[in-house]
């Protein structure tokens, strides 16, 4: 991806929040300038990976397989150190992006469709050796608990959450015609680097073409510590 295409997505999704009147913390208006300056006061942000991220998954195609979000707070259970055992994110999705079949080994987490377009997930529970069963998934959503067969299409519309528990696969996109969808994620601690298993092998962060300054540095970019 371009540094202006990442830099214009992250604009896109400050003027969505702002409509939103979703407020975020004060490190994310952080410049690069600014970043260069703190110590280790922020150490918290980079070690647990708190900020701004884009991702195509490595793919090269975020139009169709991407992602737009922030970490607003997240603990880690590799470092001692720190002792929150939750984690907070807010993300961004267009209409015709898709985030990809996968689950978690450790993390439980709830969707949440905080504004804009619906939400549609399919999911499947695992098999031992990690594949797609064809037995049918509870559904956990507001309080509500019930079967499906395993890829049934559930829609969110804004307010309502689903639960995601371990070894749930997982995929989901935007109903079209419904538009641009902000999505609330409230879990135990992200781990991106141990805890992810696509059903399909895919990468993390963009590769990235410097055509301009970064206007936000992203979640892996923030320099060391000054002091």
């Amino acid at each position: 991806m371009k540094r202006s295409e990442i830099n214009a997505i992250i604009k896109e999704f400050e003027a969505m929040l702002k409509e939103y009147h979703f407020e975020l913390p004060p490190f994310l208006s952080f410049t690069p300038e600014e970043w260069a300056e703190k110590n280790h006061e922020y150490d918290e942000i980079r070690d647990n990976a708190l900020g701004w991220d884009v991702t195509d998954y490595g793919m090269g195609n975020y139009d169709k397989l991407g992602l737009a979000l922030i970490t607003i707070r997240n603990g880690n259970t590799k470092n001692a150190k720190y002792t929150k055992t939750y984690a907070e994110k807010i993300m961004m999705i267009r209409e015709g992006q898709v985030s990809p079949n996968h689950f978690h080994w450790n993390k439980m987490e709830d969707i949440i469709n905080r504004g804009g377009g619906n939400i549609v997930f399919r999911l499947w529970n695992a098999t031992p050796d990690e594949k797609l069963a064809d037995t049918d998934v509870e559904i956990c959503q507001d309080g509500r608990r019930y079967m499906v067969p395993a890829g049934t299409e559930i829609v969110l519309h804004p307010g309502e959450s689903l639960s995601l528990y371990p070894y749930y696969y997982h995929e989901f996109t935007i109903q079209p015609g419904s538009g641009t969808a902000l999505v609330g994620e409230v879990s135990m601690c992200n781990d991106d680097n141990t805890d992810n298993r696509f059903y399909e092998p895919l990468g993390r962060f963009p590769t990235i073409e410097e055509d301009e300054p970064p206007y936000r540095l992203l979640c892996n970019e923030y320099p060391p510590a000054k002091d």
